[in-house]
């Protein structure tokens, strides 16, 4: 069969793309965003089958993407604009080629939970993860409640964050997931650095992706920046093994109702040399007195504050190595890589 034989063997150059705005023949490619498409070009008959199951238009990019199933891991393939940003991200449609599963943005964040979509089915969540869904603790978290945390040891936020920076030098240039990001305090920064090709913004609750996007439409330096909020459980994180580059998580293990699934799942998702960095309220140090110990065993308010021991087991028992911490009264910020 000849090139001439048919119109669809036309040569590239010669094709017209001025019916879909995401294509032309001057593209605006990223290239720091191109690590995110392992796979981007999809065989026809997996595109025909897409076709039916994604409701965004149909002059739209299909192409895998950066997110994988929370069920079975596959990358999910998009069908929308390009790039890792909000709008981007708000237009596009998500399935799974997998299990079919369909995914999609609902007030302006990406639900990628196991649960997404369920109409009848919901699950009863510990009292620490309902507490930061509420709409008032979401509202206060950037406005008092956050600001408590110096009575800790917690140096503040601007502090934290250039540690944070520091740990992750080796990890600039590539994709960075704040994992119970809460109202995207540190993630604001982690984009406004200019330091990763993308930054995702990622928490269980709701109310604080609602607040999160809230502060970024507020500030006119994040309109064009790489960051996705997306909401997602921490223990069944929605992205393929190896492809995030570095994870952070500002106050947040006391939170999380099982620390090593979540800490395994960190590491499922980890390139190798990729970076977790994570601050927490530690439950003693090593200068707390004996005889008070027994009585931080168990926290009223059921967080599962831990000891710099057990956090360091956590780590490298899922396989983390170069483990390395600072502690300042009852905070910690510690690091992990994985090997």
């Amino acid at each position: 069969m000849t090139m001439s034989a048919t119109p669809f063997l036309r040569p590239l150059s010669q094709l017209e793309f001025r019916k879909c705005p995401f294509l032309s023949s001057k593209p605006h490619f990223h290239p720091h965003l191109l690590r995110f498409h392992s796979k981007p070009t999809i065989r026809a008959s997996s595109a025909l089958s897409l076709e039916s199951g994604l409701s965004t238009q149909n002059d739209q990019a299909i192409q895998e993407d950066v997110f994988a199933c929370p069920i079975c891991y596959e990358p999910l393939i998009r069908k929308g604009p390009y790039g890792l940003n909000i709008s981007a991200v708000y237009r596009s449609g998500f399935k799974c080629k997998r299990c079919n599963k369909f995914y999609s943005s609902k007030e302006r964040y990406l639900d990628l939970t196991v649960t997404a979509g369920m109409r009848d089915y919901s699950e009863v969540q510990p009292a620490r993860t309902e507490l930061f869904r509420s709409p008032l603790v979401s509202f206060l978290y950037e406005r008092g409640w956050r600001q408590n945390f110096r009575q800790s040891g917690f140096p503040g936020p601007d502090e934290e964050f250039r540690a944070a920076q520091e740990y992750f030098e080796s990890s600039k240039g590539g994709l960075l997931v704040d994992v119970s990001c809460g109202s995207g305090l540190f993630s604001r920064k982690f984009a406004k650095s200019g330091s990763y090709s993308g930054v995702i913004a990622l928490d269980f609750s709701e109310n604080m992706l609602r607040q999160c996007y809230d502060f970024i439409k507020k500030d006119d330096t994040l309109s064009t920046a790489n960051i996705a909020l997306v909401r997602a459980d921490v223990s069944r994180l929605p992205f393929s093994s190896g492809s995030v580059d570095a994870v952070h998580a500002g106050a947040a293990l006391h939170c999380w109702p099982s620390p090593s699934n979540a800490v395994a799942e960190i590491t499922r998702v980890l390139r190798s040399g990729g970076k977790f960095v994570g601050t927490t309220f530690l439950r003693y140090t090593s200068s707390t007195p004996w005889i008070i110990r027994p009585f931080r065993e168990r926290s009223p308010q059921g967080y599962g504050y831990l000891t710099e021991d057990e956090i360091e087991d956590l780590c490298t028992s899922t396989g983390l190595t170069n483990y390395s911490s600072k502690i300042q009264q009852s905070y910690i910020m510690f690091t992990a890589e994985k090997p």
